[in-house]
């Protein structure tokens, strides 16, 4: 039987939803662990926790060092991702080889972890096409997706191929990454709701970094948490605390097996926040928020309490991480090299490969471009 009053009390829903998403947390602010069981599920052994940790000082670094290249002019686009190691490495690293990733354009970190070059992501940001080549260094597919531009387009390209290992019986899932701005795309509903409705299996990482370029998260929607949007779809969505490596890699790997088993699409908002600018194309945060805020964040970001409960393990120490930041400068700087290295292109080139068989203006123009060098 119906309780209209209850039903139509509209201030006790936007309570429910509220109070509907608990965000998950095991590693806190402090580097200390408040959720053993959680800390037990993740069944992470030293080996895995450096590993983990290797993984994200990576990401950090490749960060510092793009924003340096960028500085200089010698680095093209770039969207720097330092804040989000835990919420896009340990993640990621809930995957196998054969899941198929598919990222936004913050999200190179990712596709490096699945074996794509250094020097092939400083290609893509100049806009080279050999940065659209999707191989290791030994010529082994990478399956990854391009970073996508579009906001949101990822999903439904995600929702497709999900569907593609369904209907093939791969054991594999398709992981797509996008931000808060991303969510209020309609690209991200449809290929979630897709998803949802053919039982495909995806698990949609919705990062929650604070700004959709400047726009601040709570004038961009009025939902109480992004998660929320997956339930419109009828998918399973949770709230993770995304500067908490290890609750990051819990989620990720529980909404892998559900996603591989047949169940559908994983929704899960990643809590975040993005450090830096939104671009190397001009943004300056500190217009539309505070040094405060920044500071706030930086004390937290997920590099300072992953080291500090390492360290408390007597797994890690400084000169680790000297040593092991050292070798990862000395492989960016190999990468750097073989980046510079490759040939310009050339006018010509980019008329070339526009499309499989120019047409006759196209060909006049490549012959006059090539017969003056360019």
């Amino acid at each position: 039987m119906s309780n209209s009053k209850e039903i139509l009390d509209f201030n006790k829903q936007i309570e429910l939803q509220d109070n509907s998403f608990p965000m998950m947390q095991i590693l806190n602010e402090e580097g200390k662990i408040v959720d053993q069981e959680g800390l037990k599920a993740a069944a992470l052994s030293d080996e895995k926790l450096v590993e983990l940790f290797k993984k994200m000082l990576f990401a950090r670094q490749v960060d510092i060092r793009c924003m340096k290249l960028a500085k200089q002019g010698r680095m093209g686009f770039f969207g720097p991702h330092a804040g989000q190691e835990a919420s896009q490495m340990a993640s990621s690293f809930a995957f196998t080889d054969e899941d198929w990733l598919f990222p936004g354009y913050r999200d190179l970190p990712q596709i490096y972890s699945k074996g794509w070059p250094i020097w092939k992501g400083l290609l893509w940001s100049r806009g080279h096409q050999l940065g659209n080549e999707y191989e290791t260094e030994d010529g082994k597919p990478v399956n990854s997706w391009f970073p996508q531009i579009i906001i949101g387009a990822q999903y439904v390209e995600a929702a497709g191929v999900a569907l593609g290992l369904k209907k093939r019986k791969k054991d594999a899932v398709a992981f797509a990454y996008t931000g808060d701005g991303g969510s209020s795309e309609g690209d991200t509903y449809e290929g979630i709701n897709f998803a949802s409705a053919y039982k495909a299996p995806l698990v949609a990482f919705i990062q929650n970094n604070g700004y959709a370029i400047s726009t601040p998260r709570k004038f961009q929607t009025a939902a109480k948490h992004l998660a929320a949007k997956g339930w419109a779809a009828g998918a399973p969505s949770i709230v993770v605390d995304g500067m908490d490596a290890i609750a990051m890699y819990l989620a990720s790997k529980k909404a892998r097996e559900w996603a591989v088993a047949g169940n559908g699409p994983v929704v899960i908002e990643t809590i975040t926040n993005r450090l830096e600018p939104h671009s190397t194309a001009g943004d300056d945060p500190l217009r539309y928020r505070t040094q405060d805020e920044l500071d706030g964040w930086w004390k937290k970001e997920p590099l300072v309490r992953m080291r500090k409960f390492l360290i408390d393990k007597k797994i890690w120490d400084e000169k680790q991480e000297e040593a092991y930041v050292a070798e990862l400068d000395a492989l960016i700087d190999e990468n750097i090299k073989k980046a510079n290295a490759v040939e310009k292109q050339k006018i010509s080139s980019f008329i070339k490969n526009t499309l499989e068989v120019p047409g006759q203006a196209m060909a006049e123009q490549i012959a006059k471009f090539e017969s003056e060098g360019k």
